[in-house]
């Protein structure tokens, strides 16, 4: 025992050896942790039900994205009953299986988004984007003006998808041929509105029955 405390003692007198002691612990734990998660998100099939996004729909979660809508809106309802109550199922592993990055989080400065899609019509998603405060008084959700006039760039969205079928999204060549097509016309807004009506609505496992205790299997709005 008393040749044990030498050493810890030993340690604890050099800053320099106890800094590097510590970062290899840390590292140990951290990966104990880390792995088995890790290795389980690489092996989450996609149920059924759950598809990768049309060219529409990407071009769409990119922009979200890219405006930083994942800052005050999250996209994973807890299993709790006062969040399923308000927002509807819980979220689930699989329904993210084609994001990357995923939007859950869990910072709300604005609802969760996870169910959103057919809650409102297209009509109300543009107005809310455009000018939030004209249908929600209280917000303090910003403007997005840009997004009516700002084009999609078909040839980018098929490059998207390429570099998605890389990682194992099984997009065929047809989805990819046809994505220029798909998007040619349409705006920013377009596509943003065509991702936030696909939430809780494209991207659900039908095999499974509704969760006990959501709205869903008890039959509320």
């Amino acid at each position: 025992m008393a040749s044990g405390y030498k050493y810890i003692e030993a340690i604890e007198k050099r800053a320099g050896l106890l800094g590097i002691c510590i970062a290899v612990m840390v590292s140990i734990g951290g990966l104990a942790e880390i792995t088995p998660l890790f290795m389980k998100a690489h092996s989450q099939e996609a149920p059924a039900g759950v598809k990768p996004y049309d060219a529409l729909r990407l071009a769409g979660r990119d922009i979200y994205v890219r405006e930083g809508c994942y800052l005050c809106h999250s996209q994973m309802i807890r299993a709790q009953r006062f969040e399923v109550q308000r927002y509807g199922e819980h979220s689930v592993a699989s329904e993210s299986v084609y994001d990357r990055p995923h939007q859950w989080g869990s910072k709300r400065t604005g609802p969760d988004l996870a169910r959103i899609g057919g809650k409102y019509s297209d009509e109300w998603q543009r107005m809310h984007l455009l000018a939030p405060r004209t249908l929600v008084p209280e917000s303090n959700m910003p403007n997005y003006p840009w997004l009516e006039n700002a084009g999609i760039d078909g040839g980018d969205i098929q490059a998207r998808m390429r570099v998605l079928r890389r990682l194992g999204d099984p997009y065929t060549d047809a989805d990819i041929a046809d994505a220029a097509t798909a998007v040619q016309g349409k705006t920013e807004l377009d596509a943003i509105v065509a991702y936030l009506q696909g939430l809780g609505t494209l991207n659900v496992d039908t095999s499974a029955p509704p969760a006990a205790g959501t709205p869903a299997a008890s039959g509320q709005p």
